[in-house]
């Protein structure tokens, strides 16, 4: 493991059904979650329709700055499930229909009705590929370089990135600790930079809430080396209090 360098991966969130507000994602969290503890951070996630050159375009510019690039959605039976056929535009190749994947679902849908012309489209995968292991529902992910293709079902994803656990680079998991307080941020804004100045391996990230008419903010501090992330947590906890505000561990 490299703990230097940062790693960083994008998503790409696919989908009609995301933007018409039908749906509500939930892999973002899940995602994001997961990487964390592989030592890899989400940098960016882009929510894209079922549009076969909005899907390549954002392929092309978030695989080329990112370790990484993830999408979920579109790997379905249906004619609009289009992420393959997209990334392989991306990427320049043809759709081919993986031998291994085919014999996954013909296994799988042998006491389900058979393999039919819609189930065979989960076979499809860009040239090159290689496949994620899908123990939910038997139609696997897809991997080709840096890019990984997942199911948009939450369950069926959480199935995928477990088959991948363990199998990308990545540097030191990013650790945090939140302090709360009954603060504006107004008030505070120069002690979370002066704070975050000093403790160059820490990020402050500042999260407002206004509850029972009265304002306040939930402080998360960030780093990959854990001695650093306790002294800023403590020097922002010391400083808050120096100005009169009473802090709470964990937040509010």
């Amino acid at each position: 493991m490299n703990d230097q360098k940062i790693w960083t991966a994008a998503l790409i969130v696919i989908g009609d059904e995301i933007l018409s507000g039908r749906t509500q994602d939930k892999n973002i969290a899940q995602v994001a979650s997961w990487l964390n503890v592989q030592g890899i951070r989400l940098a960016e996630v882009r929510v894209v329709a079922d549009d076969m050159d909005h899907i390549a375009e954002a392929v092309n510019i978030l695989r080329a700055r990112n370790d990484y690039l993830f999408t979920t959605g579109g790997i379905g039976p249906t004619h609009d499930d289009i992420t393959v056929d997209a990334v392989a535009r991306a990427l320049g190749v043809d759709v081919v229909i993986h031998p291994t994947a085919r014999a996954i679902l013909e296994k799988y849908y042998t006491t389900r009705g058979g393999l039919n012309e819609g189930r065979l489209r989960m076979a499809r995968v860009p040239a090159g590929a290689e496949l994620i292991e899908n123990r939910m529902s038997g139609a696997p992910g897809i991997r080709i370089g840096n890019c990984y293709l997942m199911a948009g079902v939450p369950h069926i994803t959480a199935g995928m990135l477990d088959a991948l656990t363990g199998t990308l680079q990545g540097g030191a998991p990013l650790l945090s600790a939140t302090l709360g307080a009954w603060a504006p941020e107004s008030e505070i804004a120069g002690i979370l930079g002066d704070t975050e100045k000093a403790h160059e391996s820490c990020v402050i990230g500042s999260y407002p809430f206004f509850r029972s008419g009265t304002v306040g903010a939930n402080f998360v501090v960030r780093s990959t080396d854990a001695h650093d992330l306790e002294n800023c947590r403590a020097e922002l906890k010391a400083a808050l209090e120096a100005a009169g505000y009473e802090v709470t561990d964990g937040g509010i």
